[in-house]
């Protein structure tokens, strides 16, 4: 009876998780982060800024929150590759934007040159 119990627990054990309803960013077998849809707006809304070029944007979300659910995400910080970024009056344009949208303080913010 325990052996049958313990066989029961290992079988039931060794399932496979589906995870489908669940929203990755991080990809373990490719080892690549994907972009979400917000980091595109982003992206996309900025290149067309005055002064600022290419970018490229990473995103830092609350703990537990998911860009894939239908939950409210808090954005907590935010990195930029811009080109332009070298500017001090393009860098503010991009640090204004960014605070509007994500309601974040200026600390949390990095806006970086791109080559």
């Amino acid at each position: 009876m325990v052996l049958l119990l313990l066989g029961l627990l290992l079988a039931v054990a060794a399932l496979p998780v589906s995870h489908e309803g669940q929203s990755k960013k991080w990809n373990e077998e490719e080892g690549t982060v994907e972009k979400t849809e917000l980091e595109k707006k982003l992206e996309h809304f900025l290149s067309n800024v005055e002064g600022v070029g290419e970018t490229e944007v990473v995103l830092m979300i609350t703990e537990g929150g998911s860009f894939g659910s239908d939950e409210r995400v808090k954005v907590t910080g935010a990195l930029v590759s811009a080109e332009g970024g070298e500017n001090p009056t393009t860098v503010q344009k991009i640090q204004d934007a960014v605070q509007a949208l994500f309601q974040i303080e200026a600390h949390k913010i990095k806006i970086m040159k791109r080559k």
